[in-house]
């Protein structure tokens, strides 16, 4: 079983420290999120009743691939990823060439997590067309792969036409490309693309359960089963190593934790007035009543 630590809404100045207690806590990933800037949004934000998203002005979204840099620069073992990186929301060489640096910086310790994404007033102001996002992502991966791969590269699709032409640095192995999103068409899209699946928001068992189902009946179709992908799964429970090993023998490669959601009443005290103390104070506990464990 792996555990990621889910870096969602963290200020920009604690990822760095974050990192480090990771990679010294054995912790496998450290996911962060993405999104462009923060607005009086038109779109609706898909996994509230209300439709608005649950952050606010103040929250930080530096960038992904740049934080990434930094934290792989003083770290050794763990990887990062993205949860999840909109990349139809750029055009492909913005996100061709920031992950690659990112994984040749890294060591190759990066792992890309993509998603079609919801907020159409990011594709608005970045120029790219909201409604074609999913068929550009399916087209999109693909040609990632085939520019990661090093020489002289050209494509010749319906929404991207280039080359030949080559891209520097390139990994030293393939980035592990994963979907994000719980749709019919993020999972057939895993199904056919993926490398792996990451969920970016926190599931009851029985929605796990569901969605695995799916998953499953979309794999088949490819040729697929649930051993050909990395199933990485928020669950909205409490954690135990016992509820882990449920879900590992049902197939979920990994975890994913935000610790300091749910600290003891005795690290709140200890930490009052110290956001960062409190995250890795709560790192630490779930470092040694879970990881450990596993």
């Amino acid at each position: 079983m792996e555990f990621w630590l889910s870096a969602a809404f963290v200020d920009t100045g604690e990822y760095v420290e974050l990192a480090k207690a990771a990679d010294r806590l054995g912790f496998s990933t450290v996911a962060v999120s993405d999104h462009i800037f923060y607005a009086d949004y038109e779109a609706r934000y898909p996994y509230t009743e209300s439709g608005a998203p649950p952050y606010d002005p103040d929250t930080h979204w530096p960038d992904a691939w740049v934080t990434i840099g930094a934290m792989a620069a003083v770290t050794e073992r763990v990887r990062f990823a993205t949860n999840v990186y909109i990349a139809p929301a750029r055009d492909l060489f913005t996100s061709a060439k920031a992950i690659s640096t990112a994984a040749a910086l890294s060591g190759d310790r990066v792992i890309a997590g993509l998603g079609a994404g919801w907020c159409k007033d990011e594709f608005l102001q970045t120029g790219q067309d909201f409604h074609t996002r999913g068929r550009r992502l399916d087209e999109l991966i693909p040609a990632l792969r085939e520019l990661w791969k090093g020489g002289m590269v050209e494509h010749h699709g319906t929404y991207y036409d280039y080359g030949p032409l080559r891209i520097m640095p390139v990994p030293g192995k393939p980035v592990p490309i994963f979907i994000g999103g719980d749709s019919d068409a993020a999972l057939r899209r895993t199904a056919r693309l993926g490398d792996g699946w990451v969920g970016n928001r926190f599931y009851s068992e029985e929605q796990l359960e569901d969605l695995l189902v799916r998953m499953e009946r979309f794999l088949a179709e490819e040729g697929r089963t649930l051993d050909d992908v990395d199933v990485i799964a928020p669950l909205a429970m409490p954690p135990s190593a016992d509820l882990y090993r449920k879900w590992e023998d049902r197939g979920v490669r990994g975890m994913m934790a935000m610790p300091w959601w749910t600290p003891t009443p005795e690290i709140k005290a200890a930490n009052s007035g110290n956001p960062l103390g409190l995250k890795i104070a709560t790192m630490e506990r779930y470092a040694e009543e879970i990881i450990a464990k596993m």
